[in-house]
């Protein structure tokens, strides 16, 4: 695999392009389609943000119980 062709996304970037399909769906200049397809792409991105802040919280709570 080469890595100049895989790129992970952080939670900053896929939290901005949510933001811009939110606003990209609120702006009405989408079709019925095109609005479908971005909301799956939203709800995707959004399970991946959560999942993200999930791992974040266990980290915190593991952290805080070491002091």
């Amino acid at each position: 695999m080469n890595k100049k062709n895989t790129k992970i996304s952080t939670f900053e970037e896929d939290l901005k392009k949510l933001q811009d399909i939110l606003e990209n769906i609120e702006s009405d200049k989408l079709s019925l389609e095109e609005s479908i397809q971005k909301y799956k792409e939203g709800m995707e991105l959004s399970k991946k943000c959560q999942k993200a802040l999930d791992e974040a919280k266990q980290i915190i709570k593991v952290l805080e119980d070491e002091k």
